[in-house]
């Protein structure tokens, strides 16, 4: 046997052996090590040990994610969650986010209606601006909600992404996952200015 194929045959050996000790750690909520080996626009490819494991871009961050190099690079060695494994087609499911826990589980016990709050633009729509308030916990600003005035401006012109902004809290539903927030709440009602005079 030649040297190439006798080296050949030893590494898939110890592939093989690697991926059995990989196999047996593979159990639903299992924290696993991991290097990325790739990137798409729906997820990361993670090498486990002689066995690949995908990770959803909606498994990533329990914020909105745009793409999966915003979170991860090539080479990169982290911890994962075995979300889901199956034998037969070797399929591994891998979650990130899920090693924290998800805000809006205890979203009710901190944030309650009147309550002023801080939060970055994270996204600016016709009908409104959606501010990130924690990781993952995001509630939008109504376009009716931006100014008392009748003569509506787009969205745009009262706030930019990346802006930090403060509002007032109007409702929040766990069961939903909304979040609705005003600013014109924070500014006098224009009659109670006219009164004055």
């Amino acid at each position: 046997i030649s040297p190439i194929v006798s080296r050949r045959k030893i590494l898939e050996e110890e592939r093989m052996i690697k991926k059995e000790e990989t196999v047996k750690l593979l159990k639903e909520g299992a924290l696993v090590k991991g290097i990325v080996k790739n990137i798409t626009d729906y997820g990361v490819f993670v090498e486990l040990g002689g066995i690949d494991g995908l990770l959803h871009i909606s498994d990533i961050s329990w914020r909105r994610v745009n793409h999966p190099s915003e979170f991860f690079s090539i080479g990169d060695e982290r911890e994962f969650i075995v979300l889901k494994y199956d034998e037969t087609s070797e399929k591994v499911s891998l979650g990130y986010k899920q090693k924290k826990t998800d805000p809006w589980l205890t979203a009710e016990e901190k944030y309650s209606s009147g309550l002023k709050i801080k939060g970055r633009v994270v996204n600016i729509t016709d009908y409104g601006i959606f501010v990130e308030v924690e990781e993952g916990l995001e509630g939008l600003i109504h376009l009716t909600e931006l100014d008392w005035s009748s003569h509506q401006k787009h969205p745009s012109k009262y706030a930019s992404i990346g802006d930090e902004v403060e509002a007032v809290i109007l409702n929040l539903s766990k069961k939903e996952r909304k979040l609705s927030l005003s600013l014109k709440q924070l500014k006098p009602k224009p009659w109670d200015l006219v009164g004055q005079n």
